[in-house]
C-alpha cells in the first residue's frame, strides 16, 4: 500500500514565457529536486515511472515546442494526478502583458509564439494557448511585480523539505487596487487602520521603515485587531498540520500595498517564526503602491 510518506513529490512547472518558469526550476534544483526542462510530453510518463522512493522531480512544461498541445498536456496532468504513488503539484507562472513586453524588450529575445515578430502577438497567443493548464493549476504565481528573491522565497515556502514541520506558511502583503493574490488561503483587510500615505514625512517610506511601523502600531485599534488576528491564526495552524496541509498562504491587504499591509505582514511573519513555524514573507506591491494608488484615484498604502 502506498503511504503519504512514500509518495514521490512531482512539480509540473508551466506558464507564460518570460514569467519565471526557468527561475522556479532553478530554485527547485537548489532545494535538491531533480529538474527536467521542456521534455516531449510523451517522455514525462517515463520520467515518473521510477521507484516510489526516488528523489522529488520538477518538470518544466511550456509552449516552445512546435508540437505543443495544451489539451494533451492537461490530459497528461490529470493522468499523473491519478497515480497513487505520486504527489503532484502544478505550478503556473503568469505576468501581465506590460511586464512581459518590458522583459522581452530588455533581453531583445524573440517571443517563441510570435509569428510576425511582434512580442505582443506572441504573448497573447501563448496566453490563450495555455489557458487549459492555468485552469487546473494548484499554484498560480503572478510575477508582474515579484522580484527574483521573492519568487525564490515563494518556491521555498511550498517545496523545501524540512523535518521541523510539514506546514510552510507564506505571508504576502498586497494592494487591493491590484487584486487579491490568487494563491491566498486566508485574507485580512487592514484598510481600516490609519493611513501613512497622508502624512508627508511617511508617504515616501514603506512599512519596513520604523517611522511607519510606529505610526501604524500607534493606531488606537491596532493592538486589539492584531491580538484577535493572531488569536485566530495560532490555534488554526496545528489543525492544518493534522489535516495534512503542506502550505498556507496568508494575504494582508491595504489600498496601495506599501505601508499598512507591509507592516502587518512583516510583524506577523516575525511572530510566527518566533513560535517555530517556517515562514516566507513577500511584499507583492511594495514598489508599485504609490503609482497604483494614483491610478486608483489618489489613495495609497
Amino acid at each position: 500500500m502506498t503511504t503519504e510518506a512514500s509518495r514521490r513529490s512531482v512539480a509540473l512547472v508551466t506558464g507564460l514565457s518570460g514569467a519565471g518558469r526557468s527561475s522556479v526550476l532553478r530554485a527547485l534544483e537548489d532545494l535538491g529536486w531533480e529538474t527536467v526542462d521542456n521534455p516531449p510530453l510523451g517522455v514525462v510518463a517515463t520520467l515518473l515511472a521510477q521507484p516510489d522512493q526516488a528523489a522529488p522531480i520538477a518538470i518544466g512544461i511550456d509552449a516552445r515546442r512546435p508540437d505543443f498541445d495544451a489539451e494533451a498536456a492537461a490530459a497528461l496532468v490529470e493522468r499523473v494526478r491519478g497515480e497513487p504513488r505520486l504527489d503532484v503539484t502544478v505550478v503556473f507562472l503568469t505576468a501581465d502583458e506590460e511586464t512581459l513586453l518590458r522583459r522581452y524588450t530588455e533581453t531583445r529575445r524573440r517571443h517563441p509564439k510570435a509569428q510576425t515578430g511582434s512580442v505582443l502577438e506572441g504573448v497573447q497567443r501563448e496566453r490563450a494557448l495555455l489557458m487549459p493548464l492555468e485552469a487546473i493549476a494548484d499554484v498560480v504565481l503572478d510575477t508582474s511585480v515579484m522580484p527574483l528573491p521573492e519568487l525564490r522565497a515563494a518556491v521555498e515556502s511550498r517545496f523545501a523539505r524540512t523535518s521541523e514541520t510539514t506546514l510552510w506558511i507564506g505571508i504576502v502583503s498586497f494592494s487591493y487596487a491590484r487584486g487579491l493574490p490568487r494563491e491566498a488561503d486566508l485574507v485580512f483587510d487592514v484598510r481600516f487602520l490609519r493611513n501613512p500615505h497622508y502624512i508627508p514625512g511617511l508617504k515616501p517610506l514603506t512599512g519596513l521603515d520604523q517611522p511607519v511601523v510606529d505610526y501604524v502600531a500607534d493606531d488606537p485599534d491596532f493592538a486589539a485587531f492584531y491580538g484577535r488576528m493572531t488569536g485566530l491564526l495560532f490555534p488554526l495552524l496545528p489543525r492544518y498540520v493534522r489535516e495534512g496541509k503542506k502550505y498556507l498562504t496568508i494575504a494582508i491587504g491595504c489600498t496601495g500595498g506599501r505601508h499598512r499591509s507591509v507592516m502587518v505582514a512583516t510583524r506577523l511573519g516575525a511572530d510566527l517564526r518566533e513560535a517555530g513555524w517556517r515562514v516566507a514573507v513577500a511584499h507583492r506591491d511594495i514598489r508599485s503602491g504609490s503609482e497604483t494608488g494614483a491610478a486608483a484615484g489618489g489613495t495609497a498604502a
